[in-house]
């Protein structure tokens, strides 16, 4: 019966999901050329609030927890599992004052409206995973980006999306090169729950009635710890609170 039911909400969803993108890229464009960054990032910042609001059309809800955690006016590497793109769109929009930047597959950087704008002039690093000597280079300047700023950068360790909430076990090469190179950052770790269940009959139709969950946990000053003991802290912490 959900499934059912969720057909035309789906079609709506994604009529309303591309018109905010059309209609966004070129304000992205105008902001970024013409205004420069603080404008460009407070449009790519309510576009995200377009897309977090259009999911209610299909029931999502949006539940986060620890924002006292986040630590003002520092550079963060926020670290998640990653469960669906709805993911991305949480996090832009609800912690945007902290100028959220991604690591993302080099793919993405061409041809969705506003989406490859944003990462390909948002400070954002577009890596090739099958080539390290692109890849890293590309990681060690948004390191660099986030620790000369107080900037973040989001980066989702599985590599890929849990299509069942289960988590994947962490890679570590770009954790690494964030901890290098972003001396004065802070691993941020982010827990999300049930968003696996906006796609849990694919693409489409969506699942009807998501709570989408996100526990940010205390964050660890990269200074205080060696790597190996910030990566097992950050990935047991956020692997603990998954609810599969």
């Amino acid at each position: 019966m959900e499934k059912i039911l969720s057909y035309p909400l789906s079609i709506v969803y994604y009529i309303l999901f591309l018109l905010w993108l059309l209609i966004f890229h070129p304000i992205q464009w105008i902001c970024f050329n013409v205004f420069g960054y603080n404008a460009h990032r407070l449009s790519v910042a309510y576009l995200n609030w377009f897309l977090v609001r259009t999911a209610h059309v299909v029931g999502t809800t949006y539940h986060i927890k620890g924002m006292e955690n986040v630590p003002e006016n520092k550079p963060l590497v926020i670290v998640a599992n990653h469960q669906s793109l709805h993911d991305i769109t949480t996090i832009i929009w609800f912690l945007r004052k902290v100028h959220p930047k991604f690591i993302s597959k080099i793919e993405l950087g061409k041809g969705i409206p506003s989406v490859s704008y944003n990462l390909k002039h948002g400070g954002s690093a577009l890596i090739d995973r099958k080539d390290p000597k692109q890849a890293l280079p590309e990681i060690k300047k948004v390191a660099e980006l986030i620790n000369n700023n107080n900037y973040s950068v989001v980066i989702f360790p599985e590599g890929t999306r849990s299509k069942t909430g289960t988590p994947k076990p962490f890679a570590v090469n770009g954790l690494k090169m964030l901890y290098k190179f972003a001396p004065d950052a802070y691993f941020l770790p982010i827990t999300i729950n049930n968003s696996w269940k906006m796609t849990k009959f694919g693409t489409f139709p969506l699942g009807l009635g998501t709570r989408l969950e996100f526990t940010i946990h205390e964050p660890m000053k990269i200074s205080e710890h060696p790597f190996e003991e910030i990566f097992e802290k950050t990935e047991s912490v956020i692997t603990k609170h998954i609810k599969i």
